[in-house]
């Protein structure tokens, strides 16, 4: 029996090899200045403004579990802590350290020199268009995962 014939190249495939790909460069390229790319993400976003532990998970895509070894590592390297929130008082911001705002701004460094190593193989235009795409095509297919099922309450 014959498989059946693609008619499309494998687009998960290839996104998930270079994803892989890129994502173990990257981890590599971090480990020299002791950060991984999760503890980059969160110090990243938290910098920005403040933000709650909870937020900061949402915006790195981490589940709790891991959003929480991720602040805990944060903590021991001395490069953030969790503080009160001024506005809730159940919950933690986390605030960057200057060791932390240091670390961070190497580590961004490093990010950008494997990101334009990995996209070096296009013309600069062509670079802009293709991470556009990518981003276009990331933000239309983000599964917002399972959905509950909403039955009458009327039986």
């Amino acid at each position: 029996m014959a498989a059946p014939e693609r008619t499309v190249r494998d687009l998960t495939g290839l996104l998930n090899m270079a994803g892989h790909t890129l994502t173990n460069r990257l981890s590599a390229a971090l480990a020299d200045v002791d950060l991984t790319p999760r503890m980059q993400c969160v110090l990243v976003h938290a910098l920005e403004e403040d933000r709650t532990q909870i937020q900061l998970a949402e915006l790195a895509d981490l589940d709790k579990t891991t959003m929480v070894s991720t602040v805990d590592e944060l903590e021991k390297r001395g490069y953030a802590e969790r503080r009160p929130s001024s506005t809730d008082r159940r919950a933690r911001i986390i605030a960057v350290t200057d060791k932390g705002r240091a670390a961070a701004e190497e580590g961004q460094r490093i990010v950008d020199f494997v990101h334009r190593e990995a996209l070096g193989w296009l013309a600069p235009g062509d670079q802009d268009e293709f991470v556009e795409a990518l981003w276009h095509l990331a933000s239309t297919t983000r599964d917002p995962g399972p959905q509950p099922v909403r039955r009458s309450r009327n039986r």
